[in-house]
């Protein structure tokens, strides 16, 4: 389910006969004559990379399993380009949408994780997740919850429960993504403009919820730098939670957790399973474990 997953093919050596497609090329071409330029054309056909299309794509390719923004000389290295080549079309693709500028260099747009999500509505994420989430479930004893992120707020897509787990309803419901380890491991992956307008108002729930905005944002570092976030009874209590993001070009475009009461969850042992099954859920492969967790239970 590889939604942004392609080919990166390295580039032509007649690269720099190749233009990104603006209004001036098209009359430029319009205007050309003789055998020279339709044996250029039929050059430029012979390999994709030699193409438009297929640059563009190289470069979208190079930020596959990249969490975090690329430098113009290293989008340059990995499609094997000049850095003015991919400057040139960078930009361009930032103008559409399917790469953002930052501090850092470029990285993958919201336009082009938005026509990721169409792919996954199309194929049915729920559908997609399901034999993982009811394989984590048999594992662990636990409740998994399957979830995406919607304006600040966790939108649970599935739960599946293979053993009686006394549970607050969600299937289909929603929750304040700051209390719960599926929001903070999700709003980790977001810009800092989306998380400042989830974090607008965090209501405590009980006791343990994080209202402090540098306590969350500890936490939300840590979800990002380790893959994992938690919910220790900050939404209900005697509930905690163990999540991890599915993710895409840096971003997540759902979460996996595991949840239950407080005495029968291991975090330890929990976590890596977790993250293996968001793995699993974005790489449609199954990730093979070798026993039952029954410390978990």
């Amino acid at each position: 389910m590889a939604v942004l997953r392609h080919r990166a093919a390295p580039a032509g050596a007649g690269g720099n006969n190749v233009h990104p497609l603006r209004s001036e090329d098209a009359r430029n071409g319009a205007a050309g004559s003789g055998d020279a330029g339709r044996e250029d054309a039929g050059r430029d056909d012979d390999s994709q990379a030699s193409t438009v299309v297929g640059r563009l794509e190289a470069i979208l390719a190079s930020f596959e399993g990249c969490d975090n923004s690329l430098a113009l000389s290293e989008i340059s290295h990995r499609v094997g380009m000049p850095k003015s080549t991919v400057h040139r079309l960078a930009n361009q693709l930032c103008a559409v949408g399917w790469l953002e500028r930052n501090s850092g260099g470029y990285r993958v747009g919201l336009k082009l994780l938005e026509l990721g999500s169409v792919a996954l509505q199309r194929t049915g994420l729920r559908e997609v997740a399901f034999k993982h989430l009811h394989s984590l479930a048999q594992r662990t004893g636990l409740a998994v919850h399957l979830a995406i992120l919607d304006h600040g707020e966790v939108v649970y897509l599935d739960r599946v429960a293979t053993t009686r787990v006394s549970l607050p309803p969600r299937g289909g419901g929603r929750e304040p993504a700051y209390c719960t380890a599926l929001g903070k491991a999700m709003l980790a992956f977001e810009d800092p403009a989306s998380q400042a307008a989830a974090l607008t108002s965090m209501r405590r729930r009980t006791e343990f919820t994080i209202t402090e905005p540098r306590a969350m944002q500890a936490a939300l570092d840590s979800a990002r730098q380790t893959g994992s976030a938690f919910d220790r009874e900050e939404a209900y209590r005697g509930i905690s939670c163990i999540a991890s993001p599915i993710r895409s070009g840096g971003r997540a475009i759902g979460a996996v957790s595991v949840t239950g009461p407080v005495a029968r969850m291991r975090a330890h042992s929990l976590v890596h399973e977790v993250r293996n099954t968001a793995l699993a859920v974005w790489s449609g492969e199954v990730v093979p474990l070798p026993r039952p967790l029954l410390n978990a239970r």
